[in-house]
């Protein structure tokens, strides 16, 4: 591999660990970021969006921070709102985010998944 992946997520995510793990043992280099220490960018939140097919894809509806969210939080119209809601609530981003190194993103980690992006 020429150049490492970037693996964003958050430090104490079990779902992070597990693909850092998963990465680690099977010798794919890998650069670790944790966003809630080292903010994405609105604009990089708003590629990574478009890329996936939009906010829906990118944003998780199942954890305890989404259900914890005022109703009126949960339907931001605009990609401003959407980043703003991000900005706020950094545990929204669904884990990890997968950036290889021709910029194409992937999210979530399952050990099938992570065999098919990685080749192993």
């Amino acid at each position: 591999m020429t150049s490492a992946i970037t693996l964003y997520g958050l430090l104490n995510c079990d779902t992070c660990k597990k693909a850092r793990n998963w990465l680690k043992r099977f010798e794919v280099e890998h650069e670790f970021v944790d966003y809630r220490a080292n903010p994405v960018p609105a604009a990089t939140l708003k590629a990574w969006a478009q890329q996936l097919g939009g906010w829906e894809k990118l944003v998780n509806k199942s954890g305890t921070t989404w259900r914890n969210l005022l109703p009126q939080r949960k339907s931001p119209g605009s990609d401003p709102e959407w980043t703003l809601l991000l900005k706020e609530y950094p545990a929204l981003v669904r884990r990890p985010v997968v950036v290889q190194p021709d910029g194409e993103i992937s999210v979530g980690f399952t050990d099938n998944g992570f065999k098919k992006l990685f080749g192993k």
